[in-house]
């Protein structure tokens, strides 16, 4: 029987997967991913995804892998986790009153097939202040997060709306990779087919 592998550390991701109900075990992918700045940002996170799933598939060949990125897009900017402090109030001033894109691409694979697919969600900040930036960095909640902030956290207290799927934002989209799973005979009742 095979078993289904997240292919990631993210606690998120983690908690997002364990959603689903279906039994999971975590194997981090710990390959140097590489970004063609080619590539549109669907693209970017689809790759990325697939990255990480065909790395950890080689250690667990005879499992279902499923591996996940997510970027956030501004203009023609792609916004990684910050360096630093001076990166994240740079990357919240620049968001402040603005409307972003947040794309989760998804890998699942087995020896046998592939899918791939990317979601997009467009979320709106507020203006913000210069003291609800600071109050926000103070949190320390930017730092491990694309885009300087985490929505499931004090950083939906920045978010006026998003326009799509909320848990892709926060770094997995649970229902449409629970139907893609159910290509690799996973069920949603937690079981395998």
């Amino acid at each position: 029987m095979k078993h289904l592998i997240l292919a990631s550390s993210s606690p998120r991701r983690y908690e997002l997967l364990s959603l689903t109900l279906l039994p999971f075990e975590t194997y981090p992918s710990t390959l140097e991913e590489k970004m063609d700045p080619n590539l549109t940002p669907s693209q970017l996170v689809q790759s990325l995804a697939e990255q990480k799933a065909s790395d950890v598939l080689t250690y667990k060949p005879n499992d279902v892998i499923l591996g996940a990125d997510t970027i956030v897009a501004y203009g023609n900017k792609r916004l990684g986790k910050p360096q630093n402090e001076k990166e994240a109030v740079e990357t919240l001033r620049m968001l402040s009153g603005q409307t972003h894109d947040v794309y989760t691409g998804v890998c699942i694979m087995d020896q046998e097939k592939k899918r791939l697919f990317s979601v997009k969600t467009s979320v709106t900040f507020y203006p913000l202040s210069e003291e609800t930036i600071c109050w926000y960095i103070s949190t320390g909640e930017p730092f491990d997060k694309a885009g300087s902030y985490g929505i499931q956290g004090s950083g939906s207290l920045l978010v006026e709306k998003i326009h799509g799927d909320y848990f892709s934002v926060v770094g997995l989209p649970v229902s449409r990779v629970v139907r893609t799973l159910s290509e690799f005979g996973f069920s949603f009742t937690g079981s395998v087919r």
